[in-house]
């Protein structure tokens, strides 16, 4: 048996803020934009390469889910972007303007920097060991 995590949701508060991120910033690429009617959207990114996961960028409706963005995992890191090169890929965030909350720092297990995208998620770029 096979199985696979296909989609994670992430709040965001209108879902071209978070095109404009995860695309134009973070580099990943729109894999789907379908309007569902209602104002509501369908929108998939992935990292460029990935063929399994993918966000679902879902715009937070209500009190409730406002007061969630940014915040879905109570401030612990709670997404993690794995990479074959931390280098090129720590300085082209840099360049495009990702805001890093820490240095390079190398563990066991790798290399990892945490960075937050402008909702307030916390994130590793992280090279494996």
């Amino acid at each position: 048996m096979k199985q696979t995590v296909a989609r994670i949701a992430i709040l965001v508060p209108d879902y071209d803020e978070g095109i404009v991120f995860y695309c134009g910033r973070l580099g990943f690429e729109l894999i789907e934009d379908t309007d569902l009617g209602g104002g509501k959207r369908w929108v998939l990114v992935r990292p460029k390469g990935a063929r399994e996961t993918a966000l679902l960028l879902a715009r937070a409706e209500g009190e409730r889910q406002q007061a969630a963005v940014g915040n879905q995992t109570g401030g612990r890191i709670g997404f993690f972007l794995f990479t074959d090169d931390f280098a090129r890929d720590h300085v082209a965030m840099l360049a495009a303007g990702v805001t890093f909350l820490e240095g390079p720092r190398h563990e066991p297990y790798g290399t990892v920097a945490v960075f937050a995208d402008p909702f307030g998620n916390r994130w590793d770029l992280l090279q494996p060991a």
